[in-house]
């Protein structure tokens, strides 16, 4: 879209350059973003298939086994979003990137600060021990 209002970038995806920048293939296919899938993969269930839009996504979160997982699938999905288009942005604006383990480093810390501070509010109080088994 950036490109077709006249702005001089490129429509290459900034972290791998090897696709369209597009929410689909960044956020979800590019080889960056699936390693950091793969990490919530193994916290959350993981998905009969790896995604390839933006709907599977969403029918992997409304798919969870309880309302516990699926709250969990949402917070580590809104956090993994957030991180690898703050990535993203990093690449565009600074020509630097953290690696994806990294990245999971900071999820990891930034999905127990959430489950933490909401521990005594009702559907949090067991999400810690899914996330961390």
């Amino acid at each position: 879209r950036r490109v077709a209002w006249g702005l001089p970038i490129s429509a290459a995806c900034p972290i791998c350059s090897n696709f369209d920048d597009t929410r689909d293939h960044l956020l979800l296919t590019c080889d960056y973003s699936l390693v950091i899938w793969r990490e919530v993969f193994s916290r959350c269930q993981q998905p009969i298939g790896a995604f390839t839009n933006w709907s599977e996504l969403l029918s992997w979160i409304r798919a969870a086994t309880s309302r516990r997982l699926s709250l969990l699938r949402k917070i580590a999905t809104q956090a993994v979003i957030y991180h690898i288009w703050k990535q993203r942005n990093n690449m565009v604006h600074n020509q630097q990137l953290i690696p994806p383990a990294a990245v999971f480093i900071i999820i990891d810390k930034e999905i127990r600060n959430i489950i933490s501070a909401r521990r005594r509010r009702k559907g949090f109080d067991s999400l810690m021990v899914i996330w961390l088994s």
